[in-house]
């Protein structure tokens, strides 16, 4: 986009100089250099159609003829925006019709394509047609563009207070060679012969071929991958479950982490630190969630302290970037056709930094709607820390019966 804006530049500044055929020389001269798609970005920096640049190409290529009188300074057919003033008010009035135009705008609530837009401005009577638009569009510094994902919703006024203080404590643990794990569930993914986004080098002609309807096969279900990363360790383990994303689910999923790598990786800790999102299985105001932590301190006698990301900042995560991230593009176009080789693909993810990714598949069942009754809750030892104890707590494990 910046190259096209030079070469307008460069054009304004040269084209008022020469006649009509030098300027048609000019711009052929230019195309020809730019070689592919030369003429596209000539014709749309120049403000000339196509077939112009296309026609002054040819006669290029001919011997320079007598010299004869060159059109007069404006001379030629006017350009449509020259002889309809308000064509460009209207056009982006069409575009923009919250801030620049009538919120009844027949655009409004319908798609803008260049077909769209020609057609409401014939509407108002003026004489255009998609090329047009298009190309008045690209003069107006429009551009096709997705929608970002940028919004995170209401700001907690103490958000970046909470991001300190979880810093904090995981630069503490690790310093001290305590296990620090930020965790989540990844999305649901589709088990069987599905489209999956992206793509692969196949031989020519020869595309994997999936299903057309993305229907669940309610004999495979889905593929729920609960993840726990090792920030000091730069490791990733992933538990492949089928059944639910509950909180028994993902206390499960840090046992099973625990049993299999944890204690052999950290066989001096007595506490572990966990990071994760304030919703979902592992949310802040999830009992079940601290009533499974509960169990899981007393089984392995650790000390598990739990910090929170503040509201709306999930995909801070470091789960999101570090680990899930990169699990997304090494399966990218490829069928998941069963939860095996999910296990495997999601086992082969490494990056050049170094990651290193376990996964096991769980065939367990955990069922939804599980009710915690207040004496549950009270049961657990859980301790709020003094900054907003709702979001970082630790749950301490039941004495041995012998320190009673």
């Amino acid at each position: 986009m910046g190259e096209d804006r030079a070469l307008a530049t460069k054009f304004a500044a040269i084209l008022p100089q020469l006649n009509e055929r030098q300027r048609r020389l000019v711009l052929a001269a230019e195309a020809r250099a730019l070689g592919r798609g030369g003429v596209t970005r000539v014709a749309r920096a120049a403000g000339v159609t196509r077939p112009t640049i296309h026609a002054a190409l040819h006669e290029l290529e001919q011997p320079a003829p007598a010299a004869r009188r060159a059109r007069r300074v404006g001379g030629g057919r006017k350009r449509q925006r020259d002889r309809d003033p308000t064509l460009l008010s209207d056009l982006e009035a069409l575009i923009d019709p919250q801030t620049r135009g009538d919120p009844m705008s027949p655009l409004r609530w319908t798609c803008k394509s260049t077909r769209q837009l020609a057609l409401a401005l014939q509407g108002q009577g003026h004489s255009v047609s998609p090329r047009l638009v298009a190309r008045l569009l690209h003069e107006l510094e429009y551009s096709l563009q997705a929608p970002r994902k940028t919004r995170e919703g209401g700001r907690h006024p103490d958000r970046d207070a909470q991001f300190r203080y979880l810093n904090e404590q995981v630069t503490a643990a690790l310093r001290q060679g305590l296990p620090v794990v930020s965790v989540d569930a990844k999305k649901k993914e589709l088990v069987g012969a599905f489209k999956n986004g992206g793509q692969e080098w196949q031989p020519q002609g020869q595309p994997e071929e999936v299903n057309v309807h993305d229907f669940v096969d309610k004999q495979v279900g889905k593929a729920i991958p609960y993840g726990i990363y090792d920030v000091g360790r730069n490791a990733g383990w992933v538990n492949v479950g089928q059944d639910h994303d509950t909180a028994q689910f993902a206390v499960e999923s840090l046992r099973r982490w625990w049993h299999l790598v944890g204690q052999d990786t950290y066989p001096q800790a007595d506490r572990l630190l966990i990071c994760a999102d304030g919703g979902g299985s592992n949310g802040t105001r999830v009992r079940l969630w601290k009533v499974a932590l509960q169990a899981l301190a007393d089984e392995t006698g650790l000390q598990v302290t739990v910090c929170h990301l503040p509201p709306g900042t999930s995909k801070w995560n470091k789960i999101e970037h570090r680990l899930f991230a990169y699990i997304s593009m090494n399966w990218r176009g490829r069928p998941l056709t069963s939860h095996e080789v999910i296990v495997e693909l999601i086992g082969a993810t490494t990056t050049r930094t170094g990651l290193t990714v376990q996964a096991v598949r769980d065939t367990g069942t955990y069922p939804t709607k599980i009710k915690v009754t207040a004496a549950e809750l009270a049961a657990v030892r859980l301790t709020p820390h003094p900054f907003h104890g709702e979001w970082n707590y630790t749950i301490a494990p039941v004495s041995p019966p012998d320190e009673v």
